[in-house]
């Protein structure tokens, strides 16, 4: 009791407890956060400075500090991106899962394969890509071998927007900007992120598998006919993106619309609309005409340009994984800090470099650059809405409340956020279940507004300020408060996120596609929750 009674809570300290309530508030009603995350700054500024000049000037330093924590997770987007869109002009994108249609040959089969390539694509490049060559490869291959639409729908959302999305692995996005609110070691949280994404994944799956079995069917090329005849013949407001040109259409509109990398969907390589389109055309495109006329890319002309790069890309983040691997095991240095992160970028920048200058070394200058603007611009489109939002709650973070306040260097900076969740300890029962399930329902609340990551810097706070309190390791309810937000906002549980992208391309309703996902989903979190409060 002394502890709370030491801390004396000041305006200052209200005024940003009543932003982050109306944060949750506004996330809950569906709408966008930025608008309150900036006045909420303002405000707090306000209440700590007294000065309407700090106040002001407060909104511009929180999203520059927060730019300056973020900037490196912005450069590795745009990396890889980049190195996507110079995949996608050769065509090697395509011909990087094409082997895998020879083993889909039942439901069972097509299935596991959705699973495995749609999480390995999304774990390395994110669920932008994924849902695109799945969607144009695969998944009319995986209905006429007897699966059901919404069985497909539901296992690339669980795949895709789910597990790989949730732990972000290899990119470490995610973790890293959860670690950088909580004030620990991204690869801390990564690392806890990467087994409970495990564990909601696979109980999700094998929900999935048991709940949609009795709609699979025996293999038929009549299937495949049947489901596109079907969705043209019911053209109501839930499936209008199930047409062709409307699944373009809905493709564009999730990624110039929205601001959570979770729900950024197609477009990486449209960049700013001005130049036309790449060979094979955008994400987008490229999804909806499976053989575009010309290029490295047309399927009908296969280059052995493109062969070796659908090769050599998977070999060398394969290479790369297997290294990280051993670095855990002790047989090899093990990377630290950013050297990770660093080295996925740097690994795309060369690669980019070299799928540039083979396929077109003649403008290999002004096709690289060109690639590379397009993925800044898209970093920025997918990103640049959690700069505000993370600036107002590293204004509850001492180690950057001076910088956002305007305090001279040698000033004691608050640490509002933390003050707040002490004081409210003498209230609250220290015992690990519940903080872990409160976060995770803090988790899927934030997700609600629709966007996998704009949720991260509230969760990632109060995993840093609850652990004490709660004996449990801050990395641990990070990484549950990451499940909640990305689960829930990524695109699986939510039917206003990237979730439209995949109900469009299953041709499915997608508040139906939301729905069936409810139960998998939220039963995986449970038992990864519980996994984490006893044995992580």
């Amino acid at each position: 009791m002394s502890t709370v009674q030491s801390i004396e809570l000041t305006a200052a300290h209200w005024v940003y407890l009543a932003g982050v309530v109306v944060i949750i508030i506004t996330m809950v009603m569906r709408k966008n956060i930025v608008v309150p995350a900036v006045l909420a700054t303002l405000f707090t500024a306000f209440a700590f400075s007294g000065s309407i000049v700090t106040a002001i000037a407060s909104i511009f330093n929180a999203s520059l500090v927060a730019a300056e924590e973020l900037f490196n997770i912005f450069l590795i987007i745009a990396l890889v991106t980049a190195m996507l869109g110079g995949l996608r002009q050769m065509g090697a994108d395509r011909l990087m899962i094409a082997p895998f249609r020879k083993v889909m040959r039942s439901p069972t089969s097509s299935f596991l394969v959705l699973a495995a390539v749609t999480y390995v694509i999304s774990l390395f490049f994110w669920p932008t890509p994924a849902v695109p060559l799945v969607g144009a490869v695969l998944i009319p291959v995986a209905i006429r071998a007897g699966l059901s639409p919404m069985s497909v729908g539901m296992v690339i959302a669980i795949a895709g927007q789910g597990m790989a999305l949730s732990s972000d692995y290899v990119m470490k996005v995610a973790p890293g900007i959860s670690a950088k609110a909580a004030g620990i070691e991204p690869d801390a949280v990564a690392d806890k992120a990467l087994i409970l994404s495990l564990i909601v994944g696979v109980v999700a799956i094998v929900i999935t598998w048991v709940s949609q079995r009795r709609t699979w069917r025996t293999p038929s090329a009549e299937l495949l006919t049947e489901w596109e005849n079907k969705a043209d013949r019911h053209d109501t407001d839930e499936q209008n993106s199930t047409q062709g040109t409307e699944q373009v259409r809905t493709v564009a509109i999730v990624s110039e619309t929205t601001g959570g990398a979770g729900r950024s969907v197609g477009r990486s390589g449209s960049g700013s609309g001005e130049e036309p389109p790449l060979t094979g055309g955008s994400s987008g495109t490229a999804v909806i005409d499976p053989a575009p006329s010309g290029g490295a890319g047309s399927p009908d002309e296969p280059n052995r340009k493109a062969v070796v790069f659908a090769c050599l890309v998977p070999l060398v983040y394969a290479a790369f994984i297997a290294y990280l691997a051993l670095g855990k095991l002790g047989v090899v240095p093990v990377l630290e800090g950013g050297e990770a992160a660093a080295m996925v970028g740097g690994l795309a920048a060369l690669l980019l470099f070299a799928v540039c200058g083979v396929d077109d070394s003649s403008r290999f200058l002004e096709t690289t650059a060109e690639h590379l603007v397009d993925g800044l611009v898209f970093a920025f489109k997918a990103m640049g809405i959690v700069l505000p939002i993370a600036g107002f709650f590293l204004i509850g973070s001492s180690d950057f409340a001076g910088g956002i306040f305007g305090l001279p260097e040698d000033a004691t900076a608050p640490g509002l956020h933390f003050d707040l969740v002490t004081a409210a300890e003498a209230h609250l029962p220290n015992v690990s279940i519940v903080t872990t399930f409160g976060l995770l329902v803090v988790g899927l609340v934030a997700g609600l507004e629709g966007s996998g990551f704009s949720g991260l810097p509230l969760t990632g706070a109060l995993a840093g300020a609850l652990a004490p309190g709660s004996g449990m390791d801050p990395a641990t309810l990070a990484a549950i408060g990451q499940m909640g937000n990305i689960w829930s906002g990524g695109g699986t549980l939510v039917a206003w996120s990237s979730l439209i992208a995949v109900a469009g391309f299953a041709r499915v309703p997608v508040l139906s596609l939301a729905r069936k996902c409810f139960v998998p989903v939220i039963s995986g979190l449970v038992v990864a929750t519980v996994f984490a409060t006893y044995l992580l």
